[in-house]
């Protein structure tokens, strides 16, 4: 532990936001892999716009945040829609 004041509250102020950060992660990873199932069974378009659209936006939040870094959203995000558009040429009309 830190003997200096201002580190200590660094210290404390550093957990609070790797505990947020840990949280709104394992956020986006669930709305990620939610997506890409929704795009693998490819069952109906709506349930694969509507799990894509969350995806995306929370990709948007957590870069605009700094939780991940806003190129790596950024191509998470192109092969989301990519997978969303190759589910949705793959379902019959």
């Amino acid at each position: 532990m830190p003997n200096i004041q201002s580190a200590i509250k660094r210290a404390k102020q550093s957990e609070k936001r790797r505990l947020r950060n840990a949280s709104v992660r394992s956020a986006l990873r669930t709305a990620v892999k939610t997506s890409e199932r929704a795009s693998a069974a490819a069952n109906d378009t709506h349930v694969i716009a509507s799990a894509y659209v969350l995806a995306q936006k929370k990709l948007d939040q957590c870069a605009r945040k700094g939780i991940i870094h806003r190129n790596a959203a950024a191509r998470k995000a192109s092969r989301l829609a990519r997978k969303r558009n190759a589910a949705r040429i793959q379902q019959p009309s």
